[in-house]
């Protein structure tokens, strides 16, 4: 099976996507600048976790060209991509409970699995909108061309 150029570049994306997440996850920031506390309300922290997680559903989706001709098939991928991505949320919180200048945080995995949620509940009605309306999905498609 050939892998579109479109495919490839989203591929190569979510990797480095995931690398950067893990850089972010493990680097030690100790010599850097406090960052401030609260975001809106929000402890920073967990908008931070927010936003980097936030991401991959979309890129995971994408890069393997999973958005399917059936609703069953649209919901399985997007179960197997959530199930990877909150996988890969836990297993970076545990490497930083490891790690001497980082703790793990039950509550940033909380508000990263959170994150990764409502992305993939997007992703899901992106595809079902595309499975239920493939006209106009495809007639949208051709016009960015």
């Amino acid at each position: 099976m050939k892998c579109k150029p479109s495919n490839l570049f989203f591929r190569i994306l979510f990797i480095v996507y995931i690398a950067v997440v893990a850089f972010l996850c493990f680097a030690n920031f100790s010599k850097v600048e406090d960052a401030p506390k609260f975001f809106l309300g929000l402890p920073f922290d967990k908008v931070v976790h927010f936003c980097m997680f936030f991401p991959l559903p979309f890129l995971g989706l994408k890069s393997y060209d999973k958005y399917t001709e059936t609703i069953p098939h649209a919901l399985a991928s997007v179960i197997v991509v959530c199930a990877f991505c909150c996988i890969f949320a836990g297993l970076t919180e545990i490497v930083q409970g490891m790690l001497p200048y980082r703790s793990e945080d039950v509550k940033d995995f909380g508000v990263d699995c959170l994150s990764i949620g409502i992305a993939s509940v997007i992703v899901f009605c992106i595809d079902v909108w595309k499975i239920l309306h493939p006209k106009r999905a495809r007639a949208k498609s051709s016009k960015r061309r």
